[in-house]
C-alpha cells in the first residue's frame, strides 16, 4: 500500500505526463524558427539550445516564481499567487509566449477542477493564469514538495522541447534519449540555483529565444503554435 509520499509521487507523474490534456505538445517556444534559420541543426546544437534555455530562462524565471507560488498557495494567499503569476506572464518576451502560458494555465485549471481542486475555477480564462501558477496549486494541494514540483516542472519542459526537436531537426529516437539523459544530469543543479535566486534577480537572459519566437509569429510553414 502506498503512503502519502507514494501518492504525491504519482500525482507529480500525473502533472508532468504528456498525456495530461493541456496541449503542451503544440508549442516549441521558438525552437521551430531556430531550426528554420539553422541555429539548431543536429543533436549537439539541440542540446545547447534546450540546456541553455533551461538554465538561463526556465531556471531563472519560471522556477524561482514557481517556488514562490508554491509558498503562496501553502500560505493560502491567492492574491499573492495572482501577482506572481501576472509577473511571470509579463516577463514573456513575445505575444506567442504569453499566449502559450495563458493557454497552458487555463487548460491546467480546467483539469484541476475535474480533480476537485475548486480554487482553480477562478483562474479559467484569466489573463494572469500561468502554467506555473496552476502547477504550483496542484503541487500544494497534492502534498508535492516545492523542490520536487520544480524538478518535475523543469523535467516536463525539457521533455517537451526534446520531443519538438525530434520532429523538427529531425533527430532519431536514440539521439533524443541521449539528449534527455544529459539534461537529467543538469536538472538538479538548475533547480538548486533557482531556489537561491533573489527577487531582484528573477528574469531571463535568452535573447535568441525572444528573436526566434517573434520571427515564428510570421513563419511561413509551421508545425507548432510557438
Amino acid at each position: 500500500m502506498y503512503g502519502s509520499g507514494g501518492t504525491a509521487l504519482l500525482r507529480l507523474l500525473n502533472l508532468t505526463s504528456p498525456a495530461l490534456p493541456i496541449g503542451g505538445f503544440h508549442f516549441s517556444q521558438g525552437l521551430e524558427d531556430a531550426v528554420e534559420h539553422g541555429l539548431v541543426h543536429d543533436a549537439a546544437s539541440s542540446g545547447e539550445w534546450i540546456a541553455g534555455l533551461a538554465e538561463h530562462a526556465i531556471g531563472t524565471l519560471d522556477l524561482p516564481l514557481l517556488l514562490r507560488l508554491h509558498a503562496a498557495w501553502t500560505d493560502r494567499s491567492p492574491a499573492r499567487a495572482r501577482r506572481l503569476s501576472a509577473q511571470l506572464i509579463a516577463a514573456r518576451e513575445t505575444a506567442e509566449l504569453r499566449a502559450e502560458d495563458r493557454h497552458l494555465g487555463t487548460a491546467l485549471a480546467r483539469v484541476l477542477v475535474e480533480h476537485g481542486i475548486n480554487e482553480a475555477k477562478t483562474w479559467v480564462g484569466q489573463p494572469e493564469a500561468s502554467h506555473a501558477a496552476l502547477f504550483a496549486l496542484a503541487a500544494v494541494r497534492w502534498d508535492i514538495g516545492a523542490t520536487d514540483a520544480a524538478t518535475g516542472y523543469l523535467w516536463s519542459w525539457c521533455e517537451n522541447q526534446v520531443l519538438a526537436a525530434i520532429k523538427l531537426v529531425p533527430l532519431g529516437q536514440n539521439a533524443g534519449q541521449r539528449l534527455i539523459g544529459r539534461l537529467i544530469q543538469r536538472i538538479p543543479e538548475i533547480v538548486d540555483s533557482a531556489a537561491a535566486i533573489d527577487d531582484d534577480d528573477i528574469g531571463i537572459a535568452s535573447p535568441m529565444q525572444g528573436i526566434a519566437s517573434a520571427r515564428h509569429e510570421t513563419q511561413y510553414s509551421r508545425l507548432f503554435r510557438s
